[in-house]
């Protein structure tokens, strides 16, 4: 049997979570990953990412650069939500066109689908409703992600690919609580309450709604996985198929961190849509599933808040 030598791989956002698993990942199954250069590239400038892309020339590109964020961030700030976004990937995209990059792929989101979709949420629900009010902007941006990368396949070849993970989580996220997500909120709320000895941790909403949650390091290995046996214009759903309710994910979190004290919901707060949870059919019959269990996957997330608290996303 002849070597092949595998793809030289560019990850845009490589220092962001989800980039950081699939870089951590790659390099597990011996990719040659090409690094940032020392100086910072601002995405959302054309010429500067097409000279990026230009002086690396890489075969395979992943597109996890991307600004995120949870209920608040959203709310606070829509306008750098669609803005950043959207001239991050358009100008990856184009530029990989224009260099006739092999193959990328490019994350979207769960919030693409419609707020009132049919659960599980199928890949072809993709704009059949209105959407989430809270996180349009941010959702409009991926969907346009979605339909560049269709457009760019249809009209001129170009081997785009686009998945749609759920909420994930894992190390290096987000534990600022004004831009965070649900879980390293909750994780960080819930880990300062033990630490101080307080009788009770407040959680936004009312703690009926349910999410799915998938780690950062499955995602990794499902992107890896669809780059390399998965060519087609129809996006893919990445999950772990089953989903909790906020309450019954405080309870789990309050487990892991040794929480002895109360929860209380704080119902003035949003809750977003009622359930999020995506089928995963069309990624289980390529061959692909989760092996991360939730529980496994905070304690793991906990162990590694605790080690680099000091210096990850927490303010």
């Amino acid at each position: 049997m002849g070597f092949t030598q595998k793809p030289r791989v560019f990850v845009a956002g490589s220092t962001g979570m989800v980039g950081s698993a699939i870089c951590r990942r790659l390099e597990s199954e011996n990719y040659p990953v090409i690094k940032h250069p020392g100086r910072k590239v601002d995405l959302r400038d054309q010429s500067a990412a097409h000279e990026l892309l230009d002086s690396i020339r890489p075969q395979w590109v992943f597109l996890a650069a991307a600004r995120v964020g949870g209920i608040y961030a959203n709310n606070a700030f829509p306008a750098e939500f669609i803005y950043d976004n959207l001239m991050m990937q358009c100008n990856i995209m184009h530029a990989c066109h224009e260099l006739q990059i092999e193959k990328l792929l490019f994350l979207g989101s769960s919030c693409i689908y419609p707020r009132l979709a049919p659960q599980p949420m199928k890949e072809e629900y993709l704009l059949s409703g209105p959407l989430e009010p809270t996180n349009k902007p941010y959702a409009v941006a991926k969907i346009a992600g979605i339909v560049m990368a269709q457009s760019y396949r249809r009209q001129y070849g170009s081997n785009f690919i686009s998945v749609m993970p759920s909420n994930l989580y894992g190390p290096f996220d987000n534990f600022d609580l004004k831009t965070s997500h649900v879980l390293p909120a909750l994780l960080r709320k819930t880990h300062e309450a033990k630490a101080s000895g307080a009788e009770y941790v407040e959680i936004w909403g009312s703690g009926s709604v349910l999410r799915e949650f998938l780690h950062v390091d499955d995602l990794a290995d499902a992107c890896i996985f669809l780059m390399e046996n998965y060519n087609d214009l129809e996006i893919v759903n990445i999950g772990s198929g089953s989903d909790i309710s906020v309450l019954d994910l405080a309870k789990l979190i309050k487990e892991v961190v040794g929480f002895k004290g109360d929860l209380r919901f704080n119902s003035e707060m949003p809750d977003g849509v009622r359930q999020k949870l995506l089928d995963i059919s069309r990624i289980s019959e390529l061959g692909w599933k989760p092996k991360i269990g939730l529980r496994s996957g905070l304690e793991s997330t906990y162990a590694w808040y605790l080690e680099n608290m000091g210096h990850c996303r927490n303010s």
